[in-house]
């Protein structure tokens, strides 16, 4: 992998020359437009980067953005990897390789959720503090390579715990209801059924997806400290379960984009 990883960085670095980023930012479902909030600097296809996996997702635009977000330097995926796409989890997790190789200290990753837990409704914003895997993989399976990170990470704080805090503080100064959550990951494309909704309540849960763990467990690998927050555009734990549409899912995540905007650009600034 370390081949690969210098190819692209090398084809990356003949693009932006001697641009550092100090941070990492995956957007997912409800935080494609805080690039509007960048100063930028080069844009890159995913398509034109070599090794470099290219998101099928209609609303992901696949655009690795290189700027300036509240002073700070940053690299900022518009658009990301999932499993249910068909690749490798070792494919997902190659771009947060990448952005760590380019020289990020620390990585941001939002997403879109289902609530598990009736206390965290529609419209909510979820400040991860942790999470349970449920997808048939794990990025880091297979032999270990030492220069990355060790064989056996730990995981008992796969969130940083200061940023996490940093991001429930600024949410109750602006009056943005947040609440500090367990996500579940999920491998898709299809949404829950009710059963499975109660499960996921029941080992402990606070709301559903289908990404942010792979990139997560990378990040926890190399070291980097993560901070991921999530937009509540469902909720699972209604006996009556209606169908929900991919319509009204970007809609609620849209409607919520500035407040998760407004916390992850004052995040950044007091790091």
């Amino acid at each position: 992998m370390y081949h690969l990883i210098d190819e692209t960085v090398s084809a990356i670095r003949r693009k932006i020359g001697d641009f550092t980023p100090e941070f990492g930012i995956i957007l997912g479902t409800g935080l494609a437009k805080l690039v509007n909030e960048i100063e930028v600097e080069q844009q890159l296809m995913y398509a034109n980067i070599p090794n470099f996996p290219i998101s099928t997702v209609e609303f992901h635009t696949g655009k690795l953005i290189f700027g300036t977000l509240a002073g700070r330097k940053v690299v900022a995926m518009q658009g990301r990897l999932h499993y249910y796409e068909g690749y490798s989890m070792q494919e997902i997790t190659f771009p947060v390789r990448v952005m760590k190789a380019l020289g990020i200290q620390k990585l941001l990753v939002s997403n879109a959720s289902g609530s598990l837990n009736p206390a965290i409704q529609k419209g909510d914003i979820g400040i991860i503090d942790d999470h349970i895997s449920l997808l048939p993989d794990n990025p880091l399976r297979g032999s270990n390579d030492d220069g990355f990170g060790p064989r056996f990470p730990d995981m008992s704080a796969p969130y940083d715990r200061v940023m996490v805090k940093q991001g429930l503080d600024i949410a109750l100064k602006h009056g943005i209801k947040a609440h500090k959550v367990v996500y579940v990951s999920a491998p898709g494309p299809n949404l829950e059924t009710r059963a499975e909704y109660r499960y996921m309540r029941v080992i402990g849960g606070d709301i559903v997806g289908m990404s942010t763990v792979p990139e997560v467990i990378v990040a926890n690998h190399m070291g980097l400290p993560v901070f991921a927050i999530s937009v509540i555009t469902d909720e699972g734990f209604h006996e009556d379960l209606k169908p929900v549409s991919l319509d009204e899912i970007v809609q609620v995540a849209a409607e919520v984009e500035p407040k998760m905007t407004t916390i992850l650009k004052e995040l950044i600034s007091m790091q």
